[in-house]
């Protein structure tokens, strides 16, 4: 009989208010649930949902700006069953700051809840599944996340509020409201609101919360001044920030009573004022290499001017990386082929070579750009830490090299007329290809464009990606653009026959090493997968390149079609392979063991150490980075250095981010970095200096030392 009664209630709409609560995840810092604000749904109900944090005292997590340091929490939520819905987007309730050593962090502490809108459409019972990611820190940041379900029952109407509705009341009265004054923000880094009731009767005390992180000095103090219909607040911009864009962010305003009111706003950029000099805080850069930012006396288009340089300047250094070389190789057997062709040849195999490097750089700016703006820490490389784009690589590098030893033939004009490498797409395809295998590696100069491409304008950010383009591709325009320097170049022959078999086998060692970084990230199943495709793509050349000699002798046919069908339902098989063997989780780590001296990176750690007195050497660091592994072959893993750090007790962490991980993605982000390699030595006592990004064992050497 109750459960009767209860089904009549909630046909009703008049069933007693039961909270809506999933199973909770729980660990050592905190509690967290997925709540709604009503215990059924009704057809096409709007429903509120939310990650519910209940926080250890002196613990924290973090807004969509997590400020100097830190990372945004993230949920999505999908829901299934007879009402379906997804939601993502997070209502940010008004946050807190945290200022601590010299740094800024705007945080949620206790228990608060992040709320969304979930619209469902049609009628009947759902659950609710949902994923959440989080920071939880205190002396130490823990990446945390959860999985939760919770299912809803139907209602025959809109259902009603449930008992966490007043959670839900709570968070959106946290939440900023859109400011009913104009604010507008000088090149000075006055912020001004004006209006009706503003005065220094009503305003005792005010900040500002930026949404957007890399523009203003978060830690510095913001005086404010208040008049009559105003004030103002005097804000810090960082070294190379944008002035001429809007500012967006929460003001909040307290009055002599201690009320608060947060105010969302968009100030308008104004003429006027003189640029303040300031800098970010607690930034270090590396002895040789130039700061993270520029004078900000300097006029903001001369600010950008210079980071485009940067930019030029690390693209062309990357020639030099060791990731670069196998491919370079290619193109150098280009180079030689220059020296008997003619002006126009020889300018549009640069052009497009050219083309093709810079369209690369352009795609992997967009997509850079595109994943910060929605609130992902992706950063240079990025894409190595996905599997299928590992095993992709490796693949193609594979089928690259079985052109060149001539297997098969790429004939972007008549048949058996072209080779890779030579015509327009050749030079095109190799110009991607270079900028696909760059990533792995940083060069000098390009963590500073990085940064500031990721931190302005989308528009400036694009031009310091084409900028990067440019600096690579130029030492192969400068050869094409100087009349006299192709002619000089060895004459075509017979050598370059022998010469294109031979540099098919550095892609074939790149290929080694891409199968032994798929190993790392997926284990024994990934590489052996990889193998297989490996066999199935060498026959599929070998059948097809058997077709295309059989088309040379005697044009088209059967066996034409045969052989290309087949060569196409291999390279099929490959992808349906890959796809269904990188869905599962990372291999377990491969940390080093403690008896070699070195240990796995935890800020936990860090701070452990530090506070013994010890001197720490943390390196930073993923397997498909050929620039890290040169760096720990040549000067980390060598008798003077080893000897060195045991002698002076240096202890040796090392962050593996060959697959994502969130704390280490925060440690580069507070050092300014948006890629490995990242070499920070902290002495017994002191702050840390960050070393550059190519090591010699004396470079090493001389910052311990000091």
């Amino acid at each position: 009989m109750p459960a009767l009664l209860m089904a009549g209630l909630s046909i009703l709409g008049c069933a007693p208010a039961l909270a809506a609560e999933s199973a909770p995840v729980t660990s050592a810092n905190d509690t967290a649930t997925l709540v709604t604000d009503r215990d059924a749904v009704g057809p096409d109900q709007h429903l509120k949902v939310g990650l519910r944090l209940q926080l250890k005292p002196g613990w924290h997590t973090y807004w969509i700006n997590p400020g100097d340091a830190g990372d945004t929490p993230t949920l999505d939520v999908t829901a299934e069953g007879g009402a379906t819905g997804k939601s993502s987007l997070i209502h940010w309730p008004t946050p807190v700051r945290i200022s601590e050593g010299g740094l800024m962090s705007y945080a949620y502490v206790g228990d608060v809840l992040l709320p969304q809108d979930l619209p469902l459409k049609g009628s009947g019972g759902t659950t609710l599944h949902a994923h959440a990611e989080w920071l939880a820190c205190a002396q130490v940041c823990v990446p945390e996340s959860g999985d939760f379900t919770l299912t809803l029952p139907a209602s025959a109407q809109d259902a009603p509020q449930g008992n966490d509705a007043a959670r839900f009341r709570q968070a959106e009265a946290a939440m900023p409201v859109p400011s009913p004054f104009q604010a507008s923000i000088q090149a000075d880094g006055t912020l001004k609101l004006a209006g009706k009731g503003l005065s220094s009767a009503a305003v005792s005390q005010a900040w500002f919360l930026p949404q957007d992180g890399g523009v203003i000095d978060q830690v510095a103090p913001q005086p404010l001044h208040a008049g009559d219909g105003e004030i103002s607040l005097g804000l810090k911009f960082l070294k190379g920030a944008h002035r001429a864009a809007p500012l967006k962010g929460v003001v909040v305003l307290k009055d002599a009573a201690g009320a608060e009111s947060a105010l969302q706003i968009e100030a308008a950029p104004i003429p006027g004022g003189s640029p303040i000099a300031t800098e970010s805080a607690g930034a270090a850069h590396a002895p040789g290499e130039p700061a993270s930012s520029v004078d900000s006396a300097v006029p903001h288009g001369v600010e950008w001017l210079r980071v485009l340089l940067f930019a030029f300047v690390g693209g062309l250094i990357l020639n030099l990386m060791p990731c670069v070389f196998p491919v370079l190789a290619m193109k150098a057997l280009s180079l030689a082929r220059m020296g008997g062709a003619g002006r126009k040849a020889q300018l549009q195999s640069a052009f497009f070579y050219t083309a093709g490097v810079m369209g690369a750089f352009a795609a992997l700016g967009i997509v850079m750009i595109g994943l910060r703006a929605v609130g992902s820490a992706a950063g240079w490389g990025f894409q190595f830490q996905s599997p299928g784009f590992v095993v992709g690589v490796c693949w193609l590098l594979f089928l690259m090299a079985l052109n060149l030893l001539g297997v098969f033939e790429i004939t972007p004009g008549r048949l058996g007329q072209a080779q890779v490498g030579t015509g327009h797409a050749g030079d095109l395809m190799t110009g991607l290809l270079a900028v696909i295998v760059a990533t792995p590696c940083t060069a000098p100069f390009m963590g500073v464009a990085i940064a500031g491409a990721l931190g302005g304008p989308p528009i400036l950010g694009l031009l310091v990606f084409l900028s990067m383009g440019l600096g690579l591709a130029a030492p192969y325009l400068l050869v094409a653009g100087i009349p006299g320097l192709a002619k000089r170049m060895p004459k075509p022959g017979a050598w370059m026959g022998i010469m294109k078999q031979v540099l098919a086998f550095p892609l074939l060692a790149t290929c080694v090493w891409l199968l032994w970084v798929a190993g790392i990230q997926r284990g024994i199943n990934l590489v052996a997968v990889t193998a297989g495709g490996v066999v199935l793509l060498g026959f599929a050349a070998w059948i097809f390149g058997i077709g295309q000699h059989r088309a040379m002798r005697e044009g088209g046919g059967r066996i034409v079609l045969f052989c290309r069908t087949l060569a196409l339902l291999c390279v099929i098989g490959c992808g349906v392979a890959l796809a269904k063997s990188i869905g599962g989780p990372p291999a377990p780590s491969t940390a080093p063991e403690a008896a070699s001296g070195i240990e796995a990176f935890s800020n936990a750690r860090l701070a452990e150490l530090r506070a013994k007195g010890q001197p720490v050497f943390v390196d930073m660091t993923a397997s498909w980075c050929i620039t890290c592994m040169v760096n720990e072959r040549v000067a980390l893993d060598v008798a003077s250095v080893k000897e060195a750090f045991g002698a002076r007790h240096v202890a040796y962490l090392k962050g593996d981010w060959t697959n994502r991980d969130a704390e280490i993605s925060a440690y580069l982000k507070v050092h300014g970095r948006d890629g490995v390699p990242l070499y920070v030595y902290y002495p017994a006592h002191g702050d840390g200096e960050v070393l550059p990004q190519i090591l010699t064992p004396g470079l090493v050497l001389s910052v311990i030392g000091k």
